[in-house]
């Protein structure tokens, strides 16, 4: 059972790599026609960043598509089959309304609106022509949570949190909040650290990889296979998108993927290791915070400029090397994080 398990989980995965790889070349031509490419915002307040990226300026945004589109596109088939032969395609299927009806659609609800706000900085609407103002991003983040929690404590009843080493706490109503902030927090960080050539999309993979492993764990094989295409279509997407990207994820694959890791998080009640799944969006989207309330309070800045990220381009570190680096730390605290999760269960 368990072999057949890894073994659908590795080859949806390989297929996955594959059709994102294909849709690769069609994407792009949509991309091109659709004048996407990267607007920096012309704001006087920030003239390092200015500075540090405006030679991104014309690359074609919003290739998250190649992601999202790819796993929700195979779930979607596969499920299709399944309903029609079954045979192969029952046992390749997927969607299962315990496990991945909720990361489906919480992955295309982010994606859609993730895509409009790009589409928006397409067409040069909102603030210096670049889309939705942050808090307004912040405000859909709210959106989704709250949609989220809803379905988690009333209709299937979630209401407790795993804390390592100690054992399951109910926290009655206020894991409402709690699942909110969780969204909120993914998403936010997820947009953050979509600043450097294969940055998110590497960080991103190590979170998955990571959430992909417990899923297993568990037994929860429907949501691990989901996982695994999702690795899977990341892969492709990193292969044009290391320095230097032929694309950018865009906030329709951030918002899609930070939304989706937080709903898996939640789902396997790890949301307390998500620091150690995905330690550089914590430290990324923590970067901004400190900025602002330094600049707020102390009308200095910490950081010559946030994100962190930013700051190191800053001082004189190379692109590659600022994501490299930055893979290295979250492959190791992947692994710690993991090795956490192994000792409380078996332990």
């Amino acid at each position: 059972m368990i072999i057949l398990q890894a073994v659908k989980i590795l080859s949806l995965s390989m297929l996955a790599f594959a059709v994102a790889f294909a849709l690769t070349p069609f994407v792009m031509k949509i991309l091109t026609r659709l004048n996407s490419g990267k607007h920096i915002k012309r704001n006087d307040e920030t003239p390092i960043y200015n500075q540090l990226h405006r030679h991104k300026e014309g690359t074609p945004n919003m290739a998250g598509i190649i992601i999202w589109g790819t796993v929700l596109g195979i779930a979607f088939l596969i499920l299709v089959l399944a309903n029609i032969f079954d045979g192969v395609f029952g046992y390749l299927n997927f969607v299962n309304r315990a496990e991945t009806f909720l990361p489906l659609a919480a992955m295309l609800l982010a994606a859609l609106f993730g895509f409009l706000d790009d589409m928006l900085g397409v067409w040069r609407v909102g603030p210096n022509g670049g889309g939705l103002k942050m808090r307004h991003k912040i405000l859909v983040y709210l959106v989704l949570g709250i949609i989220g929690a809803w379905w988690f404590y009333f209709r299937l009843g979630f209401d407790a949190l795993m804390i390592p080493f100690y054992g399951f706490v109910p926290l009655g109503w206020i894991y409402l909040p709690f699942f909110i902030f969780i969204i909120v927090a993914s998403a936010f960080s997820a947009n953050e650290a979509d600043g450097l050539d294969g940055l998110a999309g590497g960080v991103m993979l190590f979170a998955f990889i990571g959430l992909t492993v417990v899923a297993f764990i568990l037994g929860r094989y429907h949501l691990a296979t989901f996982g695994g295409v999702t690795i899977g279509a990341l892969l492709a997407f990193l292969w044009f998108n290391i320095y230097p990207a032929k694309f950018f994820m865009g906030d329709t694959g951030s918002m899609a993927l930070g939304v989706t890791m937080g709903v898996i998080a939640l789902l396997t009640n790890t949301a307390l290791l998500l620091p150690f799944f995905a330690p550089i969006l914590v430290i990324e989207s923590g970067s901004v915070i400190l900025q602002l309330i330094s600049k707020k309070t102390r009308g200095k800045k910490v950081f010559l400029s946030a994100p962190i990220h930013n700051h190191f381009l800053a001082l004189g570190w190379p692109e590659a090397r600022v994501t490299m680096r930055f893979w290295i730390i979250s492959a190791i605290s992947v692994l710690f994080g993991l090795v956490i999760f192994f000792l409380n269960r078996y332990l």
